[in-house]
């Protein structure tokens, strides 16, 4: 890790190196932990959703994969355009974590990556349909995905600068409920204004895809406008005198960081590596509870949309309610409980899929799927923030970005889990069964559970972060 003084760290803990100065320092509070500081903070979560929720999850990526439109492999293209995507983010993150922490530059880096984001939602308007666009849309996403990790990385680090010891649980639940909550009230308006209707809103029609690139625009202006807050009220921090230059300089240290976790804090290491396998199973639960709906339980496309808005709705609003059980209980007792829950929530998922009746109780496989596959989306967004308080709490000060930047590679490392088990599931359920594919696509489900069981097996033995 990066050498420093504890010169340097008292310049730290001052008001004018914080890239947003600490709730510690603020008298002016408006509903407890909510302040002027948390509130620009989470409210880059909330435009981030632009990003997350239209662009990568129900709108965009959706339309290019359309076959009609792009040719039918545009759907593999994608997986492999986001793959080479994911890989760029596990080469650059820990070094730029690195760099922001011993140059002090975290504002700087988040406001060109917001920018950077911002200019590839503005380009993807001009993904017309049609083969020839396909590339400029897949190339424009994956880039829009390594420049969101990025600015991630850094934007997560400043979650220690805009709270206590004691709040730090409720502030990262609070972000975290934002962007779900964003992400429901971008897509309701883009649904009600631009998708659904034909024409919508200003007289725009769906020819030529213009409800779909209109929709884009309006994201960048969502996201570049929710961003304004922590743009303009943010400062870098104070440098780090440090040893290490260069970007391969960052890359020795970062070895010799994880070499010294492992001497002197293993369950540091373990926890990086057990919650990069519980996190790419809460990933799985939202990229495949859209197809799963559809292809197991008989949901239609208007059906799925409305379950997605409905999943982040009860994700959000629990993140934020988990998070004064984060400060009460720890993040390792919360992640613990949900990840329990979860994997119960998805057996049961599995296991009535054909329906229950009891008596006079009886619920069809759809209404099955809406109670539980609900239950097990209320816990992806509160094991999603706990995850990052627990490693607010352990970070090492003056060392934030560089272990936020290691949670990032270790996340995207394994970022093959839930989709390879999700696939393994149902093909081997077809070949043992005598099945076609299509009707063992609930089978998918186990395949999502045994990374999240894995996950919390592998969480287990690591420690209960410190009192602060």
């Amino acid at each position: 890790m990066a050498s420093h003084n504890n010169s340097t760290d008292d310049a730290r803990t001052s008001h004018e190196s914080s890239p947003i100065p600490s709730s510690q320092q603020q008298p002016h509070r408006t509903l407890g932990f909510i302040n002027r500081q948390v509130m620009a903070w989470s409210l880059w979560d909330w435009g981030s959703a632009a990003f997350n929720a239209v662009v990568t999850t129900f709108v965009f990526t959706v339309y290019l994969t359309d076959a009609d439109l792009f040719g039918e492999s545009a759907n593999a293209n994608l997986g492999w355009a986001l793959a080479v995507a994911g890989i760029l983010v596990a080469v650059v993150a820990p070094a730029i974590g690195q760099w922001t922490d011993r140059t002090g530059k975290r504002h700087t880096i988040l406001v060109a990556a917001t920018l950077g984001v911002v200019a590839c939602m503005a380009l993807l308007f001009f993904v017309k349909p049609g083969h020839s666009y396909l590339w400029l849309g897949l190339v424009l996403v994956a880039l829009g995905n390594v420049i969101f990790e990025t600015g991630s990385v850094v934007y997560n680090t400043m979650v220690t600068e805009v709270s206590t010891p004691q709040t730090v649980g409720r502030v990262s639940g609070f972000g975290w409920g934002m962007g779900y909550v964003g992400g429901i009230v971008l897509l309701l308006i883009l649904y009600v204004g631009f998708i659904s209707p034909d024409p919508g809103w200003f007289g725009v029609t769906h020819e030529n895809g213009a409800h779909i690139r209109i929709s884009m625009l309006i994201c960048a202006l969502w996201m570049l406008a929710s961003s304004l807050p922590i743009i303009l009220t943010g400062t870098n921090n104070a440098p780090i005198e440090s040893d290490v230059h260069g970007i391969l300089g960052s890359y020795k240290e970062i070895l010799r960081s994880v070499a010294r976790l492992w001497r002197t804090d293993r369950s540091v290491v373990w926890f990086l590596i057990s919650s990069a396998i519980f996190r790419d199973g809460l990933a799985g639960v939202f990229t495949f509870g859209g197809v799963l709906a559809a292809a197991a339980f008989g949901f239609s496309a208007g059906d799925v949309m409305i379950f997605g808005i409905a999943a982040n709705l009860v994700a959000g609003i629990a993140t934020i309610l988990f998070g004064r059980l984060d400060d009460k209980l720890g993040s390792r007792a919360v992640i613990i409980i949900a990840l329990s829950l979860m994997t119960v929530s998805g057996l049961l998922v599995f296991f009535l899929h054909g329906g229950l009746h009891i008596g006079p109780l009886s619920l069809s496989p759809t209404m099955v799927f809406w109670i539980f596959g609900l239950v097990l989306c209320i816990f992806v967004g509160p094991t999603q923030s706990a995850s990052r308080t627990y490693l607010a709490r352990i970070a090492p000060k003056g060392s934030e970005g560089e272990i936020f930047g290691l949670y990032a590679t270790t996340g995207r490392a394994v970022s093959f889990l839930a989709p390879t088990a999700y696939s393994a599931a149902i093909t081997l359920a077809a070949v043992s069964t005598g099945l076609t594919k299509a009707d063992s696509a609930h089978f998918g489900i186990l395949g999502i559970v045994v990374v999240l069981l894995v996950g919390l097996l592998a969480f287990i033995p690591v420690k209960a972060q410190a009192k602060k």
